[in-house]
């Protein structure tokens, strides 16, 4: 489970010299939590098979697989970075399927209070509110949409840190260094040290979807079917159930 680029990240598993049949996974950094736990109980009844998970944000994982990345299965945070992807000739549209669906939420430190809703956010004492850089963050992508419904996206523009995937922005909110930031529900969950401050409102958004699908012309077809058809069975939907995804 590497936050390296993808290409990297298996030049430096092809040294390994490993004997395992290898599926290559690239998934949103939201997913990092659940898609460990289906990996390794994957591996364990499969032995002789090691599923390799980069994670990030969907439009940078998006660029690496058009530059040539040997993945076998993608998983978005959004619909735009697959629907690229199938416009390339990289996805396999038979077997694309939604993942899982999310929500997404303002969360602010855990001892913070100085932001309850996202109106606070134009509020003279907030100085910092951390955002998935929209141009290649889902998660971003829909904060504006949401923050433009509230009446306050240029205030938050004019405060916003840039991250680069949707736990970097958990990070900055955790550590103190942003007052509040944007991230999904299921991220907010992941440690203590936020709290949800508020919900972004139904129709303040666009549906939040993971598509998911085999790609095509990955290194490893038959293997990338098989652990697809794990990913979307009964152990992934109870999964992504256990961690507060929403599940079809």
């Amino acid at each position: 489970m590497s936050r390296l680029p993808i290409m990297l990240t298996l030049l430096l598993a092809a040294c390994g010299g490993g004997e395992r049949a290898q599926v290559t996974v690239a998934a949103a950094a939201s997913l990092r939590e659940v898609m460990a736990e289906l990996e390794a109980a994957y591996e364990e009844a499969n032995p002789g098979v090691e599923v390799r998970t980069t994670f990030g944000a969907s439009g940078a994982l998006r660029q690496q697989i058009e530059q040539g990345a040997p993945v076998d299965i993608f998983v978005s945070a959004a619909v735009a970075p697959m629907d690229a992807l199938a416009r390339a000739g990289r996805v396999d549209t038979a077997t694309r399927r939604v993942f899982a669906g999310n929500e997404l939420v303002l969360i602010v430190p855990a001892k913070g209070g100085a932001v309850n809703g996202f109106t606070d956010l134009a509020k003279a004492g907030v100085r910092r509110v951390a955002l998935g850089a929209p141009a290649s963050v889902p998660a971003g992508e829909y904060a504006e949409e949401a923050l433009r419904a509230a009446g306050v996206l240029d205030a938050a523009r004019a405060r916003a840190v840039y991250a680069q995937d949707v736990r970097q922005v958990l990070a900055f909110v955790s550590s103190g260094n942003a007052d509040a930031g944007i991230v999904y529900r299921t991220d907010a969950a992941v440690t203590p040290r936020v709290r949800i401050a508020a919900a972004a409102p139904a129709g303040s958004h666009r549906p939040i979807v993971y598509p998911a699908a085999v790609l095509a012309g990955g290194p490893n077809p038959e293997g990338a079917r098989a652990y697809f058809a794990f990913l979307m069975g009964p152990q992934g939907r109870a999964a992504l159930r256990r961690r507060g995804f929403r599940v079809e």
